[in-house]
């Protein structure tokens, strides 16, 4: 694979210390170990976002109550990831990971392969008994460097809990009476997950190394130290919580505007993004109806917490302004000037809350958009969309990023008794041939930068979510339980797509239609992981990779645009970081982040 930095060398065309570091967590080697055969073991750890480049690790197995046996002569350099055949599968095998700087070992990871373990590329976290699960979300709860879960229960009242990396119960929110209404499209004033709502975050908005949990919260709901939220002056008035992670207990509250409360509680959609290039802000999007299915009232407004306050930095109203927006949000910085955006599917607000485009009238609603680097030629951004029943035929669209102009676009003669809902879309590097991502839909796959079909309808992979599984830098596609990679030198459509893995298989679960309760790179190296549950809902089933890779990235939740699109939900879409990732892939210089807490 080919490499160039040329991030590095944007960087070395901007004065030192323009843009600020961001924040973000200090993470440890996320180690860990999935028994890929009869005789073999995978062991996948973390290159961290600001360790060098050349950073070697050595690595040890333990096996039983025996001492630790070094298993590699020199440093390892390559991927960080190792292949062991010689394991005594019989016995316990811990597995010690540790990185070389200067011919001495730093700090390091470790993980256990219990003895006689299923042959599986999963790690299995129990958690309590409970009702359906739909969204889980990730943070460093305990400041150890790993992830920890959150967790909602569809349940009627609704409940949040969290759990420790290793499945240690910590705490239980119940959202309380006004969680019971549960309509997708008018929910109740503390209702969480339900259409494409979410209203609940996981990240360190103070920076001091403790991830908080952000929620949308109204009278009646009861933390995780017992306490009852009654606040409000009646139960729908809002206020946006921020919780203790490692408790579940309130910190601080800030109330929702009412300017739309005679059409009731406003439904939520939370993430994060860094809007002034320096400080975590909390995105907020929040909707309500006018009355007898009359249009919908917009408010999009971000927040800062300081850890004993949260503060409004601004409050956006869409009122009549033609700004289409759809089920996803995404903040990002699209015009690389070291700030973040915030986008919607046919608009974009500047880090402090201001318009800078539409794309109406050419786009009306959808329910996908994607923003990724998909030109490693163009400066900045690119954005891909999907429409539903756009009255001038639109189907799909290719945009640049940073102002909006539209580079391109698929149509069709408008059926008004039959209009086309374009309901899923994707882009991501599937052909190695192409240069650039790939775009698609149900209507062919298209080379994004060029416009140029790749295969016809019927020959392209279903545009659901991309995931980093195999040991090359393509995208795998995940969907509906099925890990799958799409043939590029013989397309044969969704339907004949070849298999990698089936999810049901192994007792596990979407957790929402054909989505995952989680997707991301929260363990091993640079690939992704898909986190399902069992029929239970008493097991969290986190599915990793058993596959090598000589590819060697930095862990993708330490690329900033990436971890800003862990922590959105809505309909769940794929992830990307703000470089271009793929065939002929240029290496990636550090990000410009610090560890939170130091």
């Amino acid at each position: 694979m080919k490499y160039r930095s040329a991030a590095s060398l944007l960087l070395a065309s901007i004065p030192f210390g323009a843009f600020a570091q961001r924040p973000i967590e200090k993470l440890g080697r996320g180690v860990v170990a999935v028994r890929s055969s009869d005789t073999e073991v995978l062991v996948s750890w973390r290159l961290l976002g600001l360790d060098d480049q050349h950073l070697g690790f050595n690595i040890y197995r333990a096996s039983g109550d025996e001492d630790p046996v070094q298993l590699n002569n020199e440093a390892l350099t390559g991927g960080t990831n190792y292949a062991d055949g010689d394991a005594d599968l019989s016995k316990d095998n811990t597995y010690f990971v540790y990185p070389v700087v200067a011919g001495k070992e730093g700090e390091g990871g470790n993980f256990t392969l219990t003895a006689d373990h299923d042959t599986e590329p999963i790690v299995r976290i129990p958690i309590q008994e409970g009702g359906t699960i739909k969204f889980v979300w990730v943070g460093d709860l305990d400041g150890d460097g790993e992830w920890d879960f959150v967790l909602d229960r569809q349940t009627s009242p609704q409940t949040l809990e969290a759990y420790r990396s290793d499945g240690t119960f910590l705490w239980e929110v119940n959202m309380g009476k006004n969680s019971e209404n549960q309509d997708n499209i008018s929910p109740g004033s503390a209702t969480l997950n339900v259409g494409n709502w979410d209203g609940v975050t996981v990240f360190d908005f103070d920076s001091d190394g403790l991830a908080e949990v952000a929620v949308r919260i109204a009278n009646g709901v009861k933390f995780g130290d017992g306490k009852e939220f009654k606040d409000g002056k009646n139960d729908d008035e809002q206020f946006i919580a921020i919780l203790d992670g490692q408790t579940g207990a309130l910190k601080a509250t800030a109330k929702v505007t009412d300017k739309y409360k005679s059409d009731g509680p406003l439904a939520a959609r939370f993430g994060v993004g860094y809007l002034d290039g320096k400080r975590p802000h909390l995105v907020t999007f929040m909707k309500n109806r006018q009355p007898d299915t009359g249009p919908f009232n917009l408010v999009m407004a971000a927040w800062t917490f300081d850890g004993k306050e949260i503060n409004q930095e601004w409050e956006w109203h869409r009122g009549n302004q033609d700004c289409p927006d759809g089920h996803n949000t995404r903040s990002i910085d699209a015009d690389e000037d070291g700030k973040d955006e915030v986008h919607e599917i046919g608009f974009s607000l500047d880090g402090k809350g201001k318009l800078r485009y539409s794309l109406a009238p050419d786009v009306v609603h959808g329910d996908r958009f994607q923003i990724a680097k998909m030109d490693p030629e163009r400066d900045g951004l690119q954005g891909y969309g999907v429409q539903q029943r756009n009255p001038s035929g639109l189907l799909e669209y290719y945009y640049d990023a940073t102002d909006g102009k539209l580079l391109w676009g698929h149509s069709e003669e408008f059926d008004e008794d039959n209009p086309t809902d374009v309901g899923r879309g994707s882009v991501g590097d599937i052909d190695p041939t192409s240069p650039g991502m790939e775009a698609w839909s149900m209507y062919g796959v298209y080379n994004a930068p060029s416009n140029d079909l790749l295969t016809k309808e019927d020959q392209g992979p279903w545009p659901h979510l991309n995931i980093f599984w195999d040991g090359d830098i393509l995208v795998e596609l995940f969907n509906d339980g099925k890990f799958e990679k799409w043939d590029w030198e013989n397309p044969t459509g969704s339907s004949k797509l070849p298999r990698l893995l089936t999810a049901s298989k192994f007792g596990a679960n979407p957790t929402h239609g054909p989505n995952p309760g989680f997707h991301g790179d929260i363990l091993g190296d640079w690939r992704e992981e898909v986190l399902l549950v069992n029929d239970d809902n008493n097991e969290l089933i986190i599915f990793t990779t058993d596959q090598p890779s000589d590819i060697r990235l930095y862990t993708l939740a330490h690329n900033p645009a990436y971890r800003n699109s862990m922590t959105f939900k809505g309909y769940v879409q794929t992830h990307h970081v703000d470089y271009f990732i793929g065939q002929d892939m240029e290496m990636p210089g550090q990000p410009n982040i610090r560890y939170a807490g130091e």
